[in-house]
C-alpha cells in the first residue's frame, strides 16, 4: 500500500462500518468538525447537547478518502 491507504485487521474495532475493506487511515475523521458533506445524522449526546453522528458515513475508508478528506481540509482552509 502507501501513505494513502492503511488496513488494520488486528484493530479490535475492525470492522467499524460494514465493507468489506476499509482505509484505516482516518480512524478518526479529521473532517468530523466541518461540514464534511458526508452522509451524517444530529443526535442528543448523553449531556443532551447535539453531536454529529456519522456511523453511516464511510468516505473517509474508501480508496480514495484520502484524497477527499484533504481536498475538503484545504477548502476549508484547514
Amino acid at each position: 500500500m502507501n501513505y494513502k491507504y492503511f488496513e488494520n485487521k488486528d484493530c479490535e474495532f475492525y470492522p467499524c462500518h460494514k465493507m468489506e475493506e476499509q482505509n484505516c487511515l482516518f480512524c478518526f475523521c479529521p473532517l468530523y468538525f466541518l461540514d464534511c458533506g458526508g452522509k451524517f445524522k444530529m443526535i442528543e449526546g448523553k449531556a443532551g447537547h447535539m453531536i454529529k453522528d456519522c456511523s453511516d458515513c464511510t468516505i473517509p475508508h474508501l480508496p480514495n478518502g484520502y484524497d477527499y478528506v484533504m481536498k475538503k481540509l484545504e477548502e476549508k482552509g484547514v
